[in-house]
């Protein structure tokens, strides 16, 4: 039979990286419940940064599963900080769930941030995200990833990323793929292990990841977020002014459905959209070129005209572009000269220039 002095002396091996203590004498374990050989806890965090944090919850999650007689391990992640007053909180510029009001004060050294969003899963945002940020670093940028989708994190496998990422004076060293720096939670925890976080943990991982990461300068920094309309997204808004962002959609009618959606909840967060990639557009048979529209066709255009915004790239369906990801290897690095690594870079010049003609419709600042 599994008792509670078992499961806690063994989270009592599990020490917080930044004090060097364990968690159970820190009184981070709340709500620890047994049912037969199944264990679950909240590890009720303060003030440990996103790495910290990721570290206790897997060697955790591990020294649990570790105990004889336990089946089932479920960690969940919370909070452990007492509400701020809200004189309080106001006085120190940003009470929770609005962040500070300027990006310079978070990452002053990122000149544009460009969000790449969908409506729903299975459209390939992230291929486009990690081929546009690639294609951007070929013209010479500077450039940084933020994996903001905590419940799949596939950004390091695109890129081929194994490695953790290293600290320094307290801040973190994100990791260094094809010559940009990037960070994702998928670095941070076991592949197979899942993430029950709620919105309060989102909005405090996007956070720390701008102000307590290392970036420098940068030319971009492009998030790659999780689909649909949650607090990823919300919280992002809120933390910095995004510069726009890029909507990746297939020609079908249930994806431009669920796009809609998220386009308007943008535009309600005064989001500029850059515009819509339709994505897995065509299929050009190897064989006999012929171009087959599997999942519609002119879904992209329409959406664009509908919203009055450009549409920035037509993607086809494409086995190597799969292949290359799945590789951790861009197709815009791995084929520069095919023809689907010149449809990227062709998206990333169609973003920068939307991005200047944003810049250029912004109001001059009134002086005196």
């Amino acid at each position: 039979m599994v008792t509670q002095d078992a499961v806690l002396d063994a989270l009592r091996a599990v020490k917080d990286p930044d004090v060097q203590q364990d968690i159970v004498s820190l009184g981070l374990i709340r709500d620890l419940a047994i049912a037969e050989s199944q264990v679950s806890f909240t590890l009720a965090f303060t003030t440990q940064s996103p790495a910290s944090r990721a570290t206790m919850h897997s060697m955790a999650s591990r020294a649990v599963g570790r105990v004889p007689g336990v089946s089932k391990v479920q960690v969940k992640m919370g909070s452990g900080q007492a509400a701020r007053p809200p004189q309080a909180a106001h006085a120190h510029g940003h009470a929770h769930g609005q962040g500070p009001s300027k990006a310079e004060e978070l990452i002053p050294e990122v000149k544009q941030t460009i969000a790449v969003s969908s409506g729903k899963g299975g459209v390939g945002k992230s291929t486009v995200t990690v081929n546009l940020a690639t294609a951007l670093r070929q013209t010479g940028a500077a450039v940084g990833i933020i994996d903001s989708d905590v419940y799949g994190p596939d950004i390091p496998l695109m890129l081929g990323s194994r490695g953790r990422p290293g600290m320094f004076e307290n801040r973190i060293i994100p990791v260094e793929a094809h010559g940009m720096k990037m960070m994702s939670i998928g670095l941070l925890v076991n592949d197979r292990e899942p993430l029950v976080w709620r919105g309060p943990m989102i909005h405090s991982f996007i956070q720390q990841m701008l102000k307590d990461v290392s970036w420098g300068a940068l030319d971009y920094l492009v998030f790659d977020m999780p689909p649909g309309t949650g607090d990823a997204q919300l919280s992002l808004s809120q933390v910095i002014p995004l510069s726009g962002v890029v909507m990746v959609t297939t020609p079908q009618e249930v994806a431009l459905l669920d796009v809609r959606k998220a386009i308007a909840m943008f535009q309600k967060l005064n989001v500029p959209i850059l515009g819509i990639v339709e994505n897995m557009s065509y299929f050009v048979a190897p064989d006999t070129g012929k171009r087959y529209s599997i999942f519609g066709e002119g879904g992209g255009q329409r959406l664009a005209n509908e919203y009055n915004v450009p549409l920035l790239a037509q993607v086809p369906l494409d086995p190597a572009t799969r292949l290359a990801g799945d590789e951790g290897t861009p197709i815009t690095v791995r084929a520069p000269d095919a023809p689907q690594a010149r449809t990227f870079r062709d998206l990333a010049t169609a973003v920068q220039r939307r991005l200047d003609e944003l810049a250029a419709q912004r109001p001059l600042p009134k002086i005196g």
